[in-house]
């Protein structure tokens, strides 16, 4: 069972480095601002990933209506 769950680790960590650079455009503004409302509404993390979702679909549509 340990052998298994090392193998799923480095398996996950090789993929982890070797994938392409992620975009963290209008995410992080994003997940700040929902992490500060979700935690008033006490799901901070829910929040957060909220956030960053909805700011990084905003600020990939900005630039198509320019």
């Amino acid at each position: 069972m340990t052998n298994r769950i090392a193998l799923v680790s480095a398996l996950a960590i090789a993929g982890l480095l070797t994938g392409a650079p992620a975009e963290a455009k209008g995410c992080l503004k994003g997940a700040v601002v929902g992490g500060v409302a979700g935690h008033v509404a006490g799901h901070g993390k829910m929040g957060a990933a909220a956030g960053c979702a909805i700011g990084h679909h905003n600020a990939n549509k900005k630039p198509k209506q320019g």
